[in-house]
């Protein structure tokens, strides 16, 4: 059964290597929920034949996650980034469309989600960084190799997303649709998600460990998830998209956390 720690404390080295699979923890008041999420391997990509497949999301390959990590429970919102306003870490403050508090923090480009995870990393003395692209698809999967992370079911997907079946094509506050096997929320529409990798768009080994795939030139950043204006074939865990240092009212980012383990 998952254990939640102290809301209000950074985690102590025994209190994060004694963390299981489906804890979940928070470390300051303002900074986002985590949950813990088990190493394990997938099969990154999505099959020839898979309704709505682009190419770039091949080939299918196996990747093994070795290491346990921490992922946002939600995707930052509006009151976590104007808290790294307050702090002085962000001096940025993104436009909003409609409200602030809980909706998905949008308009902020690559660098600016790196600005923010280096203040939370300051905060709290941890490590917090954007997930890889693999570790985002690892735990947006949450163990199952279906078209969505609860099936083959498009008929479904309302329980689970914003989409622009049901959106009215805003975003809308996070957690208000049913989570994945992992217990995270809004992997699947709402905001596209801000990921560490450049963009390549075709699969090679440089990510078989789940690790960010980096090079020289890297002009356009990869984003994950999907959004309020997209049809369900968007919204697939599979479903790549990328793009320069943009800011725009659909793209949000989510944070992960390297852990501490014992051997």
């Amino acid at each position: 059964m998952a254990a939640d720690i102290d809301p209000a404390v950074p985690l102590t080295v025994q209190s994060e290597i004694a963390l299981k699979p489906g804890d979940h923890f928070k470390e300051c008041n303002h900074c986002p929920e985590m949950v813990d999420i088990p190493p394990g391997e997938f099969l990154m990509g999505s099959p020839e034949g898979e309704p709505g497949r682009s190419e770039d999301e091949g080939p299918r390959h196996m990747v093994s996650i070795s290491r346990q990590f921490a992922v946002g429970k939600f995707e930052v919102t509006f009151e976590e980034w104007d808290e790294c306003t307050t702090d002085g870490g962000c001096e940025y403050v993104p436009m909003d469309v409609g409200g602030r508090g809980s909706l998905p923090v949008i308009n902020v480009s690559w660098e600016d989600a790196q600005i923010y995870v280096t203040w939370l990393s300051k905060h709290t003395g941890k490590t917090y960084r954007l997930l890889t692209e693999a570790e985002w698809e690892y735990a947006a999967r949450a163990q199952t190799s279906q078209r969505f992370f609860f099936g083959d079911d498009e008929s479904l997907l309302a329980d689970y997303a914003w989409f622009n079946w049901n959106s009215e094509l805003r975003a809308h506050p996070v957690g208000t649709k049913k989570p994945n096997g992992f217990g995270l929320f809004d992997t699947s529409g709402n905001v596209w998600e801000w990921c560490e990798d450049c963009y390549k768009s075709y699969y090679t080994d440089e990510s078989s460990d789940g690790s960010a795939v980096k090079f020289e030139e890297c002009s356009r950043h990869v984003m994950r998830g999907g959004s309020f204006s997209h049809v369900p074939y968007g919204v697939r865990p599979a479903q790549r998209n990328k793009a320069p240092y943009s800011r725009y009212k659909g793209l949000g980012f989510r944070v992960a956390r390297t852990l501490e383990r014992a051997e």
